[in-house]
């Protein structure tokens, strides 16, 4: 029998391209998805150590985008809650990132689209009934 895996986030081909290209650049980075303030609720990137989560930091999922290790996705505690039912997609689109985002300088930026997370989802995340 074989077990299907789900996972809260997932990272478009375009962001996962980029990713490699920043990482070369940065070093190993990681994303933290916040509630708002200055930046919106845009997807920051920081390189590793560079952003220090915390006892309020949710930890989604660790991305494949091609390198040697996994990419670290964390939300805050309290935006979790609100999108605890929902798929988080990270994308890439000509613009101005954030500005603490090591993607700023790139003409591009991250963004999230989501969708709400399907019964086998729910259930497998325990968030609904088997």
């Amino acid at each position: 029998m074989t077990e299907t895996m789900f996972s809260r986030v997932a990272v478009t081909d375009a962001a996962a391209a980029l990713l490699r290209d920043l990482t070369g650049q940065h070093g190993p980075l990681m994303f933290h998805q916040s509630g708002g303030c200055c930046d919106g609720s845009a997807p920051m990137c920081f390189p590793v150590g560079m952003f220090l989560t915390g006892p309020s930091d949710v930890h989604l999922a660790s991305l494949e985008v091609g390198l040697d290790d996994p990419m670290e996705v964390y939300i805050s505690e309290a935006q979790f809650e609100y999108w605890k039912y929902t798929h988080l997609t990270i994308d890439v689109v000509p613009g101005r990132g954030a500005g603490f985002s090591v993607e700023a300088p790139t003409g591009n930026r991250f963004i999230v689209r989501s969708r709400m997370l399907d019964e086998d989802e729910l259930v497998a995340l325990g968030l609904g009934e088997a």
